[in-house]
């Protein structure tokens, strides 16, 4: 088989900076087989060891954090302090589920209810081996934390990294054998989608996929030929709400922000407005100087002070362009912007849009602003709500209640209020959304938990005599169990009780039964016989008690 080659080139400059040999499908499957059998060593490791080696990776990153930050904005094209984001996100979550993880991951005991003589328990186990397939906007947020989440959960993971910022990649390989005591439980498989596909094909215990729907859809696919759990984080056509009351500067300012941010190549990026139309017109108006305020280009330096740079994936220029040329052939007008420039795009305001098009429809992931006139903020929640995208939204008004009333409406997993993107920047806040935006959760003790299986556990003696549970299954007690149902779940005093005289007439038939002569058992048998029989009709009281509670 002829050796596949991923280079590595900036968008920005064009220049070709590297390579990597991409992994072929027997690599893989060997990979897979390695993992299967080092799974039981990292995951019956205690969890507070396994915090102690992922720890490193904090230190790993910290030590190194310009070198990273170089090689990111190479990568993609993003300024040295956008590249720093990344780091700063990925190095508090490692900061911040390691401390909570022994929390997160502890057994937690349920309450019996009625079954009072055991003990109930639930407790995360790992899958085994987790593939993360990682996209190329925040190559190395998007890579290293769901990865490291899952090898505290306790499994093994293989990583496929983007072929679109294959530098990165290699970066995160290096970053995990920076740990020997970690490396041997982490896989990194270079490649395209091919090698995407050979990862699903080797039947990992689980999947997780940052990217786009259309992807997802297909590995669903894959993954259900195996009944692979498969958790994904999806695209998304965040609405922006502008009420009446909002600061429309802050709303200018921060939408369009927003808007631009990392090129737009951000899911939960802003991507449409709706503007009542009381303040429309004035919105525009400090959304266009704003616009043109935002300034795009490239550069290494430390000090660059542009807002974005280049479209990482060249792809995007394509679906930008017939998005752009749609909404104009049906009617909407560029004020700010249109222009391109090798992979720049300027940020480009929109308006006189409308649902007909697709620029208000799919998914642009570019800095394209469209800015839409609705009556009311009833319009503009069936609006935001017309997509099969779920993933984020932002509300503006200065009335909070108002706010959160319309925030209550949106059919999407996070909702800010006077602000953009910035929930995704807090660690323990449960990020995912609606819809076709995904069915998984990053961030917090909901991203953990989401690689981990949850098992039962019972604990206690064998069945006792007295026991209601042992009651319940054995011959002969039916109008002993079904006095016990009324008594703990009936509605009303009479109708808990109407059923004891039948109760204790059956066991007053029992005991007669035992009366019948027989050898006698032992004095200890007798005061066993006569402790069950008084437990038996102490169920009934108790039965009542916790009636009565509820």
């Amino acid at each position: 088989m002829t050796e596949k080659i991923i280079p590595f080139f900036n968008p920005a400059t064009g220049e070709q900076f590297g390579e990597v040999k991409a992994a072929t499908p027997d690599e893989v499957m060997a990979a897979r087989e390695e993992l299967r059998q080092l799974a039981p060593v990292w995951g019956q490791k205690p969890v507070r060891e396994r915090v102690r080696i992922i720890k490193k990776l904090q230190r790993v990153l910290l030590e190194h954090t310009d070198y990273i930050t170089e090689t990111v904005t190479r990568d993609t094209g993003k300024s040295r302090q956008d590249a720093l984001i990344e780091v700063f996100v990925t190095v508090e979550k490692i900061h911040t589920y390691c401390k909570k993880a022994p929390r997160w991951l502890r057994r937690r005991r349920v309450s019996p209810g009625m079954y009072v003589f055991k003990q109930y328990f639930t407790e995360p186990r790992p899958y085994g081996t987790v593939g993360v397939i990682c996209p190329w906007n925040y190559p190395l947020e998007l890579t290293i934390p769901p990865a490291m989440t899952a090898l505290l959960a306790g499994n093994c993971v293989m990583i496929k990294p983007s072929e679109v910022t294959p530098a990165v990649g290699v970066l995160v390989e290096h970053i995990f054998n920076s740990v020997p005591e970690l490396a041997p439980y982490v896989r990194v498989l270079h490649g395209d989608g091919e090698v995407g596909a050979a990862v699903v094909a080797s039947k990992p215990d689980m999947l997780f996929m940052t990217g786009s729907t259309n992807t997802a859809k297909k590995i669903a696919q894959a993954a259900a030929e195996h009944l692979i759990p498969f958790r994904h984080e999806l695209g998304g056509k965040d609405p922006m709400i502008v009420l009446e009351d909002a600061d429309l500067t802050a709303a200018a300012k921060w939408g369009s922000w927003g808007a631009c941010y990392n090129a737009g190549q951000t899911c939960v990026a802003v991507e449409r407005v709706y503007a009542v139309e009381s303040i429309y017109n004035r919105l525009v108006e400090r959304m266009v100087w704003e616009m043109g305020q935002i300034k795009t280009d490239y550069s290494p330096a430390l000090d660059a002070e542009h807002d974005y740079g280049p479209m990482t994936d060249s792809r995007q220029l394509d679906i930008i362009d017939a998005q752009l040329k749609d909404a104009l052939e049906k009617g909407a007008r560029i004020l700010v912007g249109g222009g391109r420039r090798g992979n720049f795009i300027e940020p480009t305001l929109v308006v006189d849009v409308t649902h007909e098009m697709t620029l208000m429809q799919a998914e642009t992931f570019g800095p394209i602003l469209p800015v839409m006139k609705v009556k009311d903020e009833a319009e503009a929640v069936a609006l935001a709500n017309d997509t099969h995208y779920g993933l984020s939204a932002s509300v503006w008004g200065r009335d909070m209640n108002r706010a959160q009333a319309v925030a209550e409406q949106l059919e999407v997993g996070s909702v800010v209020i006077n602000d953009a993107i910035v929930h995704y920047a807090v660690a323990q806040l449960p990020f995912g959304g609606f819809k076709q935006s995904g069915d998984g959760r990053t961030h917090g003790e909901a991203e953990l938990l989401q690689y981990t299986q949850s098992r039962s556990l019972v604990l206690g003696p064998p069945p006792l005599a007295f026991d209601i549970a042992t009651k319940l299954r054995y011959p002969g007690n039916y109008p002993l169990a079904k006095a016990i149902l009324y008594l703990v779940f009936g509605e009303s005093l009479v109708q808990r009780v109407e059923h004891v005289p039948a109760a204790v007439e059956s066991l007053r038939a029992q005991a007669e039964e035992t009366s019948v002569p027989r050898p006698q058992p032992s004095r200890n048998g007798r005061v066993a016989l006569g402790i069950g029989a008084a437990l038996a009709g102490g169920a009934l009281l108790f039965g009542l008690i916790v009636g009565r509670k509820k």
